[in-house]
């Protein structure tokens, strides 16, 4: 079991970690990609955050979603429908339906899909992918930039243990999240900085325990999960559209 963990974290820094990259100092050293022995050269990733102080910090400026809300995906045709849980991670929630909201996600490619050697994640999200140009072993650098400010948008890591009021921003905690990574559960990529997620996410394959803790669940595939096993690494999100609760979704503060 330990051997299986071990091997499926390796899979995730070059899967679901966004960016894709190994850092020694300051240098950004490319790694191999799963579908590859061989090592590709990626973008140069944007600059890292710098985790918040506290929890005021991390959240400040950012949008809240207080409540649930459902999101509906198509792909090739076929919906699939998240429960986004604001309850449990308000703000990584808010950022996801935010973006939603604005239409981010439409058009954008899946481009890490890990099936072998068992089922793992399905990751997308990365504004490159909207331009079809861009080469698919390349993704997994962007995130979100807000055009307001030009910047790109961070969140902090947010998890919320089991029993607690408030969820943990900026660090991976040891005790059990109440968001879990069961299969179908919806979560947000980042790199090795907890506060480095923006707008790539992924789907979980299988039972995930092993990520508990260290990267935020924020909702659940409640339909459709058939849709996202058929998922090929290209596939293209059509559109995406929340369909219930964007009343919920709260200003920045």
């Amino acid at each position: 079991m330990r051997i299986r963990q071990w091997f499926m974290t390796a899979l995730l820094i070059g899967a679901v970690l966004l960016g894709g990259c190994s850092f020694q100092g300051s240098t950004p050293v490319a790694s191999p990609s799963p579908e590859s022995t061989t090592a590709q050269t990626s973008p140069t990733p944007s600059a890292t955050p710098t985790p918040a102080n506290s929890p005021n910090s991390a959240v400040s400026g950012l949008r809240r979603l207080q409540g649930k809300a459902t999101v509906e995906m198509v792909v090739k045709g076929s919906p699939i429908t998240i429960e986004v849980d604001g309850d449990n991670a308000p703000v990584t929630a808010g950022n996801f339906v935010d973006l939603v909201s604005q239409g981010v996600y439409d058009g954008l490619a899946f481009h890490r899909v890990i099936r072998q050697p068992e089922p793992f994640v399905v990751q997308g999200g990365d504004p490159q992918s909207k331009d079809p140009s861009f080469p698919i072993a390349q993704l997994g650098t962007g995130g979100y930039t807000d055009p307001t400010t030009n910047a790109e948008r961070y969140i902090p890591l947010e998890i919320k243990p089991e029993g607690a009021t408030e969820p943990v921003y900026g660090q991976p905690i040891s005790e059990p999240p109440v968001l879990r990574h069961e299969r179908g559960a919806v979560a947000m990529a980042r790199s090795q900085f907890p506060d480095s997620a923006s707008s790539q996410f992924y789907f979980a394959l299988a039972n995930l325990a092993f990520l508990d803790g260290s990267y935020a669940v924020f909702g659940k595939v409640t339909a459709g999960m058939d849709v996202v096993d058929q998922i090929q690494q290209g596939d293209r999100i059509e559109t995406a559209r929340v369909t219930t609760g964007l009343e919920n979704l709260q200003p920045a503060q």
